[in-house]
């Protein structure tokens, strides 16, 4: 999962619904699992297969005209419960990039800390870019991350976004929190040299 970003240029799967919760994301029956491998293949699980395992045609999953590795999702995405397995599902069925107009601060770090980029934008350019999306599947958006800018290629249309800046630099260089602290364990450890003679 660990992946560097730079620029992503890419077709997006839209699911416009509000409120959508982590149950919904990755329902509770799948959270005894401590590892994050097959979590991809139960994102939406229950948007995705009915009872019988069966794919749901009507569900933009099921739907092969949609392709890319950017989700593009409804008003407050990710709220509910803080399961860290939410962010593992997306990350694990392939998803890099996820637009909504607000996230739930919680599933938004998790998608940080799993190298998803949770990029949030105005309702205003959410709606263009589900119109645009509908108009034609496999339109394209250009998410930015050292400029911190998305835009809609089909229209020209572009925002600025906001990152941490301790998360955008972990991200353009590959980096979970444990990799970052080893990268810079000569600096902890004199500033722990530091502390001691001071005491």
């Amino acid at each position: 999962m660990k992946q560097k970003f730079d620029i992503i240029t890419s077709s997006c799967i839209p699911l416009p619904l509000e409120n959508v919760d982590t149950d919904q994301i990755i329902p509770a029956r799948f959270l005894k699992a401590t590892d994050k491998e097959g979590f991809g293949d139960n994102l939406f699980r229950d948007w995705r297969y009915d009872k019988d395992g069966n794919p749901n045609p009507d569900f933009v999953l099921n739907d092969p005209s949609y392709s890319g590795v950017i989700l593009v999702a409804g008003k407050n995405f990710g709220s509910g419960s803080s399961r860290e397995h939410a962010a593992w599902a997306i990350a694990g069925y392939g998803f890099r990039v996820v637009i909504s107009s607000f996230f739930a601060d919680i599933h938004k770090n998790n998608e940080l800390n799993n190298f998803v980029l949770p990029v949030v934008v105005s309702e205003d350019f959410l709606q263009e870019l589900f119109r645009t999306i509908e108009k034609d599947h496999q339109s394209k958006v250009e998410v930015d991350l050292p400029n911190q800018t998305v835009t809609n290629l089909a229209t020209g249309r572009s925002e600025h976004f906001e990152i941490n800046g301790y998360k955008k630099h972990c991200l353009m260089n590959g980096l979970d929190d444990v990799d970052f602290l080893v990268r810079n364990l000569d600096k902890v450890e004199e500033y722990e040299r530091k502390r001691a003679n001071e005491c």
